[in-house]
């Protein structure tokens, strides 16, 4: 395989892996912890190395992976003493995690190959060269293995997990009622996000494993409300920016990295301008939709009110009914205009008077009104 196709095979498969636990993330209210595991590890790998004097040892990976969920584990603790929110919360650990391991590394491991720039942004162009040597065989680059090891872990957890999954993160109460343990649930689905950031940030950096772990699933909330194809679509969205980044990057020569997070941030604003339902646009012209049928509604029930009174004509007239309504001319026109053509108000010696169904469906909003 080219390096430039081994680059792209494992920015998919990263981008798949994120994507899974990332639905979640997004579901429960926690994208920002993502941004603060992928930061804190970095003490795990620090407090590993200084145990082990080997950057090849699995100790760093379980380290980081340990230091992650005890980020999620002292952000919870503080919410829960209800003195801060969680974002305030997640505010204070992040910051004071992270900063320890980078001074840790400037003052006691300065002469060691601990590359802060590298694990921030990552640089998925030197992937390929880290080769997985098997037998004195050469068998592709060692991000490939690592990546699909973690996208087959992901699943099966998922996979076997779901239904548990599903309930905990839209009722856990109910999941505890029913003794599926949501606080286990929410430790393991933590310590899988720890390790998928650990074993992806090495090749793309954490800024990227950000992006995929919460723009395709976001992308794909916008789109649908059922969970099994939310997560077919935020892989299908983590695999496809991944691609368009890279393309993006070759053209442009620019950071593979850099161009796979800005087509992940590209794709989800224009999906939140167009989406069918949850769109920007969808949900102006909605808001817009729903002021004209209140407006219609209260017209109709001004007429109704005042139907056979001895005001009727001064309430119902065309000619005073803005005033009453204080509404301008146009705009009363326009509605007026559009209850005649549904045919629920007619116009008799320039009064407005309501039509059978125009009653009926005043009667109708009352009662749904009503309850």
């Amino acid at each position: 395989m080219s390096p430039q196709f081994e680059i792209q095979v494992i920015a998919v498969l990263v981008a798949v892996t994120c994507a899974l636990p990332g639905v979640f993330l997004v579901l429960r209210k926690m994208s920002m912890m993502s941004d603060a595991i992928t930061h804190t590890i970095l003490l795990g790998i620090v407090l590993a190395f200084f145990m082990t004097h080997d950057l090849k040892s699995p100790l760093l990976f379980w380290g980081a992976a340990l230091v992650g969920v005890g980020t999620v584990w002292l952000t919870e603790t503080l919410s829960r003493t209800r003195l801060m929110g969680g974002d305030a919360a997640i505010g204070i650990v992040f910051p004071l995690l992270f900063s320890i391991a980078i001074i840790l590394i400037t003052r006691y491991a300065g002469s060691v190959h601990l590359d802060t720039d590298a694990v921030l942004l990552g640089e998925l162009a030197f992937a390929p060269f880290d080769r997985l040597i098997l037998f004195g065989k050469d068998i592709g680059a060692k991000s490939i293995y690592t990546a699909g090891f973690l996208l087959f872990l992901n699943a099966m957890f998922i996979l076997i997990f779901f239904k548990e999954l599903k309930l905990a993160t839209f009722d856990p109460l109910l999941a505890a009622v029913l003794g599926f343990a949501p606080v286990m649930l929410h430790y393991a689905l933590m310590m899988l996000v720890s390790l998928t950031t650990v074993g992806a940030f090495e090749a793309v950096g954490s800024v990227l494993v950000v992006a995929f772990m919460i723009g395709p699933p976001s992308t794909a909330y916008l789109l649908t409300n059922d969970l099994k194809r939310m997560m077919l679509l935020s892989a299908l969205y983590g695999a496809l920016n991944a691609l368009l980044g890279f393309q993006t990057a070759a053209f442009f020569d620019v950071s593979i990295a850099g161009s796979m997070a800005v087509m992940t941030g590209l794709s989800f604003f224009l999906v939140f301008l167009i989406a069918p339902e949850r769109g920007l646009i969808s949900a102006m012209y909605q808001r817009r939709a729903q002021r004209v049928t209140f407006a219609e509604s209260t017209l109709l029930f001004h007429l109704y009110n005042h139907e056979g009174s001895s005001n009727e004509r001064e309430e119902a007239g065309m000619d005073t009914l803005q005033h009453h309504l204080k509404w301008d001319l146009d705009y009363t026109q326009r509605i007026v205009q559009r209850l005649s053509r549904a045919k629920q108000l007619e116009i008799e010696g320039g009064v407005l008077r309501l039509t059978p169904s125009g009653r009926e469906r005043t009667l109708r909003d009352y009662r749904e009104m009503m309850g």
